[in-house]
């Protein structure tokens, strides 16, 4: 499921490299970025420890990109931004982060996005391989409104799981009355060092926990003090992409991407009332009058959650079909592995509308057999999020 380069082309580092090495981290090329797929104590430790105690995940190779309003005003950034996506950024209060997506004129998702209000700007996290297209994107679209500034002089670490608010309190006590998607600047302190960083409750695994902008200078202190801890232990690549199918959530470029909206991806939970028919600020996106569409009167097909048969894990771009002789091909897996903590195969894909109830059976062919899958809600595993 993990896209990996070409791994002749000359990769980058991020500011944890030398400690992903010197702990035994096993290195594959991915995004662009020379990363840790796992440790020593392989995927299956390292997910199942997440979700008992906490994990430290180095995600710098992301995008973290300021959006600054020339008129002073936050809110005239806010409204900038809403051009671009579909979600209600304008009542994104101070202090709060929300999840969305960039769309293109036909309804796809360019990219998927955090967006934190922290006062003064927003601060957006962006997916590594999107990084550069979604600096030109906000660039095209925005320059009359905002200064757009890469954030390329920091890092970004996720701790995750339910040890994290006690890992991270040691050094930051502000963190413990956070809840899910709380989003701004923090002191943390270690070893002598006064950090300033901007730190989220939120992450990509279905755990509570953290993730921290810090400055680049400073990432590798904060990681090893992190890890001090008996509770943290460093998580690679692998783990953390089961940890995020568990969680329903999708992968950019697998599960959704320029062909797929929103609505087809079943992320219409994060379009607001504002933005869709009747509301103060409808439209006003690219792809408007498709994703509006959508909202109404469904799409054609729909991203669902499916649980094979028996033991044996169905992996993205298996067929699916909707019975055992059909010759027709109704979708397809586009995420799919073992879930250590559900101790089952999980998976999920695209199928037609009208075979996407729960409940239903749809079919996998694989190595020339047809394996049933049933329609399963997502996520897989309950969220344990901070509310």
């Amino acid at each position: 499921m993990l896209a990996r380069d070409d791994p002749n082309s000359t990769l980058k580092q991020t500011p944890l490299h030398a400690l992903h090495v010197a702990r035994g981290g096993r290195m594959v090329p991915f995004a662009g970025y020379d990363m840790p797929v796992q440790y020593a104590a392989g995927v299956m430790k390292e997910h199942l420890h997440a979700r008992a105690r906490a994990g430290l995940f180095d995600v710098s190779h992301m995008g973290q990109i300021a959006l600054y309003p020339k008129s002073g005003k936050v809110a005239d950034a806010a409204a900038a931004l809403e051009r671009l996506v579909p979600q209600d950024v304008l009542a994104l209060a101070p202090g709060r982060q929300r999840y969305a997506q960039f769309t293109n004129e036909a309804g796809g998702i360019l990219d998927d996005l955090m967006i934190a209000n922290v006062g003064s700007h927003l601060v957006l996290v962006v997916n590594a391989a999107c990084k550069a297209a979604d600096e030109a994107h906000l660039r095209a679209h925005l320059f009359e409104d905002c200064v757009i500034e890469p954030l390329a002089d920091r890092a970004l670490l996720a701790l995750q799981g339910p040890g994290a608010e006690a890992a991270l309190a040691r050094f930051c006590a502000d963190v413990r009355p956070m809840r899910f998607m709380d989003a701004g600047p923090h002191r943390i302190q270690i070893e002598g060092l006064d950090i300033a960083c901007l730190v989220s409750r939120s992450g990509y695994t279905g755990e509570d926990g953290f993730e921290i902008s810090v400055p680049a200078r400073n990432a590798e202190a904060l990681a090893a003090a992190l890890l001090d801890d008996g509770d943290v232990l460093p998580i690679g690549l692998g783990a953390r992409d089961s940890l995020r199918l568990e969680a329903g959530l999708c992968l950019y470029g697998h599960d959704i991407d320029s062909t797929t909206t929103p609505v087809e991806g079943a992320l219409e939970w994060s379009i607001q009332k504002s933005r869709r028919d009747g509301g103060v600020r409808a439209g006003g996106f690219p792809g408007a009058n498709l994703i509006l569409s959508q909202l109404e009167n469904g799409a054609q097909r729909r991203r669902v959650g499916l649980k094979p048969e028996g033991r044996a894990p169905v992996r993205e771009g298996a067929p699916l079909f909707a019975d055992r002789s059909s010759g027709k091909q109704i979708g397809a897996v586009t995420s799919g592995g073992f879930g250590p903590s559900v101790n089952a195969p999980v998976a999920m894909g695209y199928v037609p509308a009208s075979h996407a109830a729960t409940g239903g059976t749809v079919y996998a062919e694989l190595r020339g057999q047809r394996l049933p899958l049933r329609i399963t809600p997502m996520p897989f595993l309950p969220s344990s999020y901070k509310r």
